[in-house]
């Protein structure tokens, strides 16, 4: 089981005295620690229009990540298919490979702010469709020569050449949960990007249900189980929660706000406590004794995403984190 780290959404909280270009530096040191720690991989997020600057430019995101490491992979968890111009997409995630030595997954979903859709000028029903649409265009893309795709949404002509072309095409992942998203997945795409309100359980039953339909339908090659999971790792279990608290549930209200449309002034105490019920921290003790029921229900070609970034709990902090996840957690999976 590989393990990797992020998400990082570069907020700016509030409370946060630092600039952006302090936050933004902040990514970069968090990347290369992550390299130097031994672990798996390190994504970005993406969200639009945002009143604390969420991360909305993912691929000069990853560009400058790619260029700050050597070896990790580094993806996108995820970008918002259906509001990109798709052979942009194309491109700019070829340039990113080229850059990263091949190094690059392109995590997608549908997306679900309102706000978003409405200020992009994108039909938010949609959104599938344009998703699935978007897939073709970058698999066409990304092959020997023309796009060969007649896009229903992007006026391109399917004689196209869409350069610069990558080494060799990056994974596209697709994210979701309910079973038509994750059929999708097993059909379209070389991974599924499992979110972390899903029990052990629920994604074990989604594993099966890919596995099925890629069978029925002689769907060949490598896919894995990428599975994002929120925690900490510190030198005692209330050390964890209180280092990553205050972030952790202000990244959790704002996407309660963003999913409703309403503003929360702070989450209700019910709430934070079944975010704590769910999250994975600790001790690196601990945290290993509560990943190791993951590894035997899904086995090893599960790739977990242990989202230890935090809008502004501190940069220390969160490399000490870094640090203590590689050299006593990943160890123990490897």
């Amino acid at each position: 089981m590989q393990i990797g780290t992020g998400l990082f959404t570069c907020q700016h909280r509030p409370d946060d005295d630092r600039s952006l270009n302090e936050i933004y530096q902040e990514m970069l040191t968090l990347g290369r620690a992550i390299e130097d720690a031994g672990l798996a991989s390190a994504w970005v997020s993406e969200h639009h229009f945002t009143d604390d600057s969420y991360l909305s430019g993912t691929m000069p995101a990853l560009g400058a990540l790619a260029a700050t490491t050597d070896a990790i992979e580094i993806g996108t968890c995820i970008a918002l298919a259906p509001l990109y111009d798709s052979v942009r997409l194309a491109e700019d995630a070829a340039t990113v490979s080229l850059l990263a030595d091949g190094r690059l997954s392109l995590g997608l979903a549908v997306g679900y702010v309102d706000d978003e859709f409405d200020r992009f000028g994108v039909p938010k029903d949609e959104r599938t469709a344009r998703l699935e649409d978007a897939v073709s265009v970058l698999r066409g893309a990304w092959s020997d020569g023309p796009l060969n795709f007649a896009s229903q949404f992007h006026n391109v002509p399917d004689d196209t050449l869409v350069t610069p072309k990558p080494e060799s095409a990056p994974p596209v992942l697709l994210g979701g949960k309910a079973k038509p998203a994750v059929r999708r997945a097993a059909r379209l795409a070389d991974g599924w990007i499992a979110p972390s309100s899903l029990s052990i359980k629920g994604v074990k039953l989604r594993q099966e249900d890919i596995h099925t339909v890629r069978e029925q339908e002689g769907i060949d090659g490598e896919f894995t189980t990428y599975l994002i999971q929120h925690g900490f790792v510190a030198n005692s279990k209330e050390a964890a929660w209180e280092t990553m608290k205050d972030g952790y549930c202000y990244l959790q209200r704002k996407y309660a706000e963003w999913g409703s449309g309403e503003t929360l002034d702070e989450l209700p105490g019910d709430r934070v406590e079944e975010l704590r019920e769910q999250a994975i921290f600790g001790t690196p003790e601990q945290v290993i004794d509560q990943l190791e029921p993951y590894r035997e229900a899904l086995g090893d070609n599960v790739h977990f995403i242990f989202r230890t970034y935090y809008p502004g709990i501190g940069t220390d902090e969160m490399v000490a984190c870094i640090d203590r996840l590689g050299d006593e957690v990943v160890p123990h999976f490897a």
